[in-house]
């Protein structure tokens, strides 16, 4: 299968049109009409995951952040950037990002997550926009945009809650804003994996209990606190690695007799000492 045709595939899954006005989606480095074999898919485009892909003789790479993301003056090899585009180039690997137009998609990063959690009930939390999708029925409009709120199965403190955000999502560790807020046993919570600080404005609106993102920093977080609104962070990294699975599932469905798939481990990228 030609780059350009599976990409098409990713295409059909999180549009371009999704990803914010300041993010870099998309074919990012190599040919479109490469005959892809062999896709390595990764959350980063790290030097380890570059190195990996080219040993594994890997003909796509697939991340969900982009490595090029700000605007490039030169590529040589005196940056780690560059250096990491010039061994994929080299190594004839074309390189595709899909990065908020996945956040934002229907059925994508959001709704897997909540979906993780058993929530019910979802609507977007920061609403984009409309896009025509495919269903049972027909072609159907779609509302799109970043995190989702849903409910839990059953009402719980927000200690329950970051017992069990660790525990569904795998993770080493969680920090809690808000443990003592009032009406901490609640069902309707927020979910935005990745970095959630500038979602808390929505979050309150939305009448969020609980927030669970990652990034929060300390401001935001005691501001959080401070509105009644608990917030969970899970770690960026901790919230999106299901990306990996996610695309795996989704090429396997999509053109699984044509390739061989390849993940990045699950790495988190924090260590607590």
């Amino acid at each position: 299968m030609r780059c350009d045709e599976l990409i098409e595939k990713l295409e059909q899954l999180a549009p371009p049109g999704c990803a914010c006005d300041w993010d870099n989606v998309g074919l990012l480095a190599g040919r479109s009409d490469k005959e892809v074999k062999k896709v390595f898919i990764a959350l980063d485009a790290t030097d380890e995951v570059v190195e990996q892909a080219v040993r594994w003789g890997a003909d796509l790479l697939i991340t969900h952040h982009p490595l090029i993301f700000k605007p490039l003056s030169k590529i040589n090899d005196k940056d780690f950037i560059s250096r990491r585009i010039m061994k994929l180039i080299r190594n004839d690997i074309s390189y595709y990002a899909m990065h908020t137009n996945f956040d934002a998609a229907p059925g994508c990063m959001a709704d897997a997550a909540a979906a993780k959690l058993g929530l019910t009930d979802l609507d977007v939390l920061e609403k984009e926009g409309v896009i025509p999708r495919e269903t049972e029925e027909g072609l159907e409009e779609s509302v799109y945009g970043i995190g989702k709120t849903g409910y839990l199965k059953e009402e719980m403190t927000v200690r329950e809650i970051a017992a069990f955000v660790k525990e569904r999502f795998c993770l080493p560790f969680v920090t809690v804003y808000g443990e003592t807020a009032p009406g901490a046993a609640v069902r309707f919570v927020g979910i935005s994996p990745g970095s959630g600080g500038s979602l808390m404005k929505p979050a309150l609106k939305a009448g969020v209990k609980v927030f669970i993102t990652g990034d929060m920093g300390h401001h935001n977080g005691i501001d959080a606190a401070a509105n009644h609104m608990a917030v969970i962070d899970a770690g960026h990294y901790g919230l999106e690695y299901l990306f990996l699975d996610f695309i795996e599932d989704y090429l396997k469905k999509k053109a699984g007799k044509n390739l061989e798939i390849r993940k990045a481990e699950v790495e988190f990228p924090e260590t607590f000492i």
